[in-house]
């Protein structure tokens, strides 16, 4: 795809650091050395952890508004657990199971996200002195562990002070306060069993952790707000209901989970933001959330841009 684009005379410039947005104008730094660029469409698909962007974008008179988004940890079962659960007898023959999971609790919605069966917790900090994870799957999907996140929902009154960036500051507390907990980047940890009953464990039973960068057991307790850890544990209860052995006093629960979506949104109409020929679009726009939905909307946006410069025709 990236060589059927430069044939097409489009150039990449990879190692590119944006450091100012305009209309018609972006600037970008690499190697100490500025760059200029002009367009009449800047189409910034930025991502949602872009802080420092975000922040330039908003000093630069960007309209922004502060969303709800979700937080709390990665669960890692057996492969093979998740398998017996989904497939009953003979579920050696099968591909490694999925699931996806969703339930309403009195006052949190909590739900699985970015299931990745035969899969690994991963570390995913954007910035020094955080702890962020996530997880990922190799296309054989035959690792012995599943994981998948596990989200409570983060209103925008759980966060918000005077400023539209103050999501992103949320976060960015609860990240740094999981690498003060032991100032390295060992994600803290708990099994279920102990995690619902208000204990630590000292030790692995059955499930391994997969996360590269060592564990630590911990309480979850002035790391995460109040409203998460309960949700985490109405979370874990209800889910097994739906699937029984979700609730395997063995699975390993890591923190924090909390970039499965934006807690920013940059105010655009018709794709395009209040400042005019640039176009926000994806995560980092607050208008997505995961891949599918984001290339939808680069998608969208580009033939919406197509159907300007040709007049309203799609060829």
């Amino acid at each position: 795809m990236r060589q059927a684009i430069i044939n097409l005379g489009g150039e990449f410039y990879f190692n590119y650091k944006v450091i100012d947005v305009k209309s018609n104008y972006l600037k970008a730094i690499s190697n100490g050395i500025e760059y200029e660029f002009s367009s009449p469409y800047i189409i910034l698909g930025i991502g949602h952890s872009a802080k420092d962007t975000y922040e330039m974008l908003y000093k630069n008179g960007f309209l922004l508004e502060p969303k709800a988004f979700s937080m709390g940890a990665r669960i890692e079962h057996l492969q093979k657990n998740i398998n017996d659960i989904q497939y009953g007898f003979n579920s050696n023959i099968h591909d490694a199971a999925s699931y996806k999971a969703a339930v309403h609790l009195p006052t949190r919605d909590v739900y699985t996200f970015c299931m990745c069966p035969g899969g690994y917790v991963v570390a995913s900090s954007s910035s020094k002195n955080t702890i962020v994870t996530n997880g990922m799957s190799y296309e054989a999907r035959d690792g012995v562990n599943a994981n998948s996140a596990l989200l409570v929902n983060v209103r925008v009154e759980d966060f918000y002070l005077n400023s539209p960036l103050d999501g992103l500051y949320f976060q960015e507390k609860i990240e740094k306060a999981c690498y003060e907990l032991t100032n390295s980047y060992k994600a803290p940890c708990n099994l279920v069993k102990e995690f619902l009953a208000d204990e630590v464990a000292d030790s692995f039973r059955s499930i391994k952790p997969t996360y590269p960068n060592k564990t630590v057991f911990a309480s979850f307790k002035g790391i995460l707000p109040e409203f998460i850890i309960d949700g985490l544990k109405g979370g874990i209860i209800e889910i097994d209901k739906k699937i029984k052995g979700f609730l395997d006093p063995d699975a390993i629960l890591t923190i924090v989970e909390s970039r499965s979506s934006s807690p920013v949104r940059i105010i655009r109409e018709n794709f395009e933001s209040n400042i005019k020929g640039v176009y926000p679009i994806g995560e980092g726009a607050g208008y997505a959330g995961g891949i599918t939905s984001s290339a939808l909307d680069g998608i969208k946006c580009a033939l919406h841009i197509i159907a300007q410069i040709s007049g309203g025709v799609l060829c």
